[in-house]
């Protein structure tokens, strides 16, 4: 078995694959429609998605133009080279940035989050701060 995405609901597809492409730096690997049943989809990732790595797959049902986020949901997490940088440039493109870079509390990992269009929560790792082993390394909003 292997992990291959995570679903969010969005109420705004072009609104959400903006954002995960512009500010977060994903690709959009590919979309579908599907009239009858009205929803679109979109696929985005990195460096190509799968194989390799998890991907985010956005669903937008026809006419549904915001969801109730519960209590259940807790955050995508995302391994980056440098939070702080990432942070910043995550600003500068428009993005929501709900919690600086820094250490987590009670331990030395570096992380900081990030609210998407939709209120979804992000949490960005440093990778080289981490206490455990794991992550690719690969730093997905890197300067292209």
């Amino acid at each position: 078995m292997r992990f291959l995405h995570t679903m969010l609901r969005v109420g705004n597809l072009q609104r959400s694959i903006d954002f995960y492409t512009q500010v977060l730096g994903m690709q959009l690997l590919r979309t579908s429609e599907n009239s009858e049943y009205k929803y679109s989809l979109a696929f985005l990732g990195f460096d190509g998605g799968n194989p390799g790595q998890a991907e985010i797959e956005l669903t937008y049902n026809w006419g549904t133009e915001s969801y109730e986020l519960g209590t259940a949901y807790g955050h995508v997490a995302l391994g980056v080279a440098d939070a702080y940088a990432a942070c910043e440039k995550i600003k500068a493109a428009g993005g929501n940035v709900t919690r600086e870079a820094g250490p987590v509390k009670g331990g030395s990992t570096v992380i900081a989050f990030v609210t998407d269009p939709d209120g979804y929560k992000i949490e960005l790792i440093q990778e080289n701060s981490r206490a455990h082993a794991g992550g690719s390394g690969v730093d997905p909003l890197r300067a292209s």
